[in-house]
């Protein structure tokens, strides 16, 4: 599957609809405390996608600029058009004046609950084609009707309900919207004119786009069903000692007549914490998110990735309940320092520091950590509904 800087997802809002019901547009309608486009944004970024393209109506600014911090991090607004094509193209063309992403994703803005196993399909299915979107096979009779009877059957042989993200390679869907100009019901239908193969993938049920208002509540239903009100994670982390005289541990400098030799400063209480967390998310862990293979990371300082594994759970909707950190080695002392520790890092999360456990112990003389071959840490991470 492509990585998520590969990729980059158009997000389409643009729209006036009205069928919803409601004072506001469909996509800023609250849903479960919170508009319905900021749970869009917040299910792509829960599948690592972090290029996040936002199409606005010029009247909505206000409201986009408004959404919380962390559901605006890596998210770019574009204006629409007064198409959905001129709306999609409007952002393909904001992507095409930087480093454009192998591949994009276009997406409604009304369907909030898009899982990161339908993305991932798309993307998937990207490898092997031009287009890709998800569909599911319609299963019911279909009936034609005519002032409220029966007139006659439709075969459903080969149909499919389509839905979002359609994901294509960039350069192939640009072109594509740039030579089109009739009405399309979606972009597959203009990857289609313009001669592109479309691959089927697996939908999801739960998929829905809001589009009347009683889909409010249907979704409001998912929702409550999948929400968990806690999550808890664990991380692990080791650093040899090589030649220096300080070690970075928590956030917090301490001399010492050795280093923690890694790729970035090797503070390994601040990794342990960091996986802890994106444990929680089912996110992976460090390397996922800052691979050790891209020298941008080379020395970097850990607060970095443990406040990024913050922001991400924020705009997943999850904030730290409490977490703790075991710190095992025989040198340097840990107790002296622990409350600095603690405090460290909680400015860096952005809690309380009576929400922050920082502990050491020795391993008696055994093992690597016994030998003072180095520092090894665990840690664990309670989330709850933010």
């Amino acid at each position: 599957m492509p990585t998520d800087r590969d990729t980059a997802a158009i997000i389409v809002a643009a729209g006036r609809g009205t069928r919803a019901g409601g004072d506001l547009p469909k996509q800023w309608q609250s849903l479960a405390g919170r508009p319905v486009v900021a749970h869009t944004i917040s299910a792509f970024r829960a599948a690592s996608i972090a290029n996040i393209v936002l199409v606005i109506h010029p009247e909505d600014r206000p409201r986009a600029e408004s959404l919380p911090p962390e559901v605006l991090t890596g998210v770019t607004f574009v204006e629409g058009g007064a198409t959905r094509d001129a709306s999609v193209r409007n952002a393909l063309e904001a992507l095409a004046l930087g480093a454009p992403p192998a591949t994009v994703l276009i997406h409604d803005g009304a369907r909030p609950l898009v899982s990161a196993e339908v993305i991932g399909r798309v993307l998937d299915a990207l490898a092997q084609s031009p287009g890709a979107a998800p569909a599911l096979a319609v299963t019911d009779a279909l009936w034609r009707g005519e002032a409220g009877l029966v007139t006659g059957t439709q075969d459903r042989s080969g149909l499919w309900r389509a839905q979002t993200p359609q994901g294509f390679r960039f350069p192939d869907i640009l072109a594509a919207h740039r030579a089109h100009r009739a009405p399309a019901a979606d972009d597959v239908a203009v990857a289609r004119a313009a001669g592109l193969d479309v691959s089927i993938v697996e939908g999801d049920e739960s998929n829905i786009k809001l589009t009347f208002a009683a889909d409010f509540a249907r979704v409001e239903a998912i929702l409550k069903d999948r929400a968990m009100t806690l999550r808890i994670g664990n991380g692990y982390d080791v650093h040899a000692f090589t030649a220096g005289d300080h070690v970075w541990l928590c956030g917090v400098r301490i001399p010492h007549d050795k280093a923690l030799l890694g790729h970035s400063d090797a503070d390994v209480g601040m990794h342990a914490l960091t996986d802890a967390i994106y444990g929680a998310l089912a996110q992976g862990d460090i390397g996922r998110h800052f691979p050790p293979s891209d020298p941008q990371w080379k020395g970097a300082e850990s607060h970095i990735f443990l406040r990024h594994a913050v922001e991400l759970a924020a705009s997943m909707g999850w904030k730290l309940g409490n977490c703790d950190v075991t710190l095992v080695c025989e040198r340097p002392k840990i107790g002296p320092h622990a409350a600095d520790m603690q405090a460290k890092l909680a400015e860096i999360m952005g809690v309380s520091p009576d929400q922050v456990s920082v502990k050491a112990t020795t391993s008696e003389r055994l093992g690597f950590t016994g030998r003072e071959e180095g520092i090894a840490s665990l840690a664990t991470a309670l989330l709850v509904r933010a």
